[in-house]
């Protein structure tokens, strides 16, 4: 579905923005405002904890971009998608998959993160 891939492009695009008031608008726009976040070495909830996560990953790998990796798969509220996460120029450093929950408003509302790549030392 479409709609559900441009989503997660503005998922992505949230990852990838590095201006302070674009990305909280992003996050506004693509997060409900109780929406959480999980994976293996982190937690985030609501649009602060959310802004924190990526601010802290931006910190950790200055310069890196987040990308999708495989199409946007939907099964009526729920997606899954692949991304990488490397250097502009050059070969990815993480690789994951992510599943999300997606509100009656068309926002995410959940997001439950696996790390299928994570070199020793990256994480």
């Amino acid at each position: 579905m479409s709609t559900h891939a441009d989503l997660i492009d503005r998922y992505i695009a949230c990852w990838n923005e590095t201006e302070t008031d674009r990305r909280h608008a992003l996050i506004a726009e693509t997060f409900t405002p109780e929406a959480s976040y999980v994976d293996p070495l982190m937690r985030g909830d609501g649009h602060q904890g959310l802004d924190a996560l990526v601010q802290g990953v931006q910190q950790r790998f200055p310069g890196f971009r987040f990308a999708l990796t495989r199409p946007v798969e939907t099964v009526q509220d729920h997606v899954r998608f692949s991304w990488s996460l490397g250097p502009g120029e050059g070969p990815t450093l993480i690789e994951g998959t992510d599943f999300a929950r997606v509100a009656t408003d068309g926002r995410l509302a959940e997001i439950r993160g696996f790390l299928d790549r994570v070199p020793e030392g990256a994480a």
